[in-house]
């Protein structure tokens, strides 16, 4: 049968001789597998207790973290969905605008550039609501 002890992050952290904070960074690193449950109801349960145990004892062994995740077989680097929030974040980012000329159909300008006139953003308007009547349904009524 199945052994159903559970663990709180803090009984975990307690048995295992480290923080709470250690706990949290294990898991994170990928070291640990994650909590068991959702919310305020997640917990953790004997292997959990078993692999942080190993962790430690390679780490007081003087090992890095790095080597301690070979060992384990840990794949390297931190979970995939950490590599994709910090891949987001350090994607470099612009500032756009947007003006819809025609049903369809739309301007986009970087800020580093300055936006034409009225005039000429109406005349452009007008060009393309001539031009492409159908937007970018392709109902294009006129002759090529």
């Amino acid at each position: 049968m199945a052994d159903l002890t559970r663990y709180a992050i803090g009984d975990l952290a307690d048995l295992g001789g480290v923080s709470r904070r250690t706990v949290r960074y294990y898991v994170q690193e990928g070291l640990l597998p994650q909590p068991l449950g959702l919310g305020r109801g997640n917990h953790y349960g004997e292997e959990h207790l078993a692999q942080l145990l190993r962790v430690k004892a390679l780490q007081e062994s003087g090992r890095t973290l790095e080597e301690i995740r070979n060992e384990l077989g840990q794949k390297p680097g931190r979970p995939a969905a950490a590599l994709m929030h910090r891949a987001i974040v350090e994607q470099p980012r612009s500032l756009w605008r947007r003006i819809e000329l025609a049903p369809g159909v739309e301007l986009h300008v970087s800020a580093n550039n300055r936006l034409p006139g009225p005039v000429k953003l109406e005349a452009l308007a007008n060009w393309c609501r001539l031009n492409c009547p159908g937007g970018a349904n392709g109902e294009d009524d006129a002759e090529d």
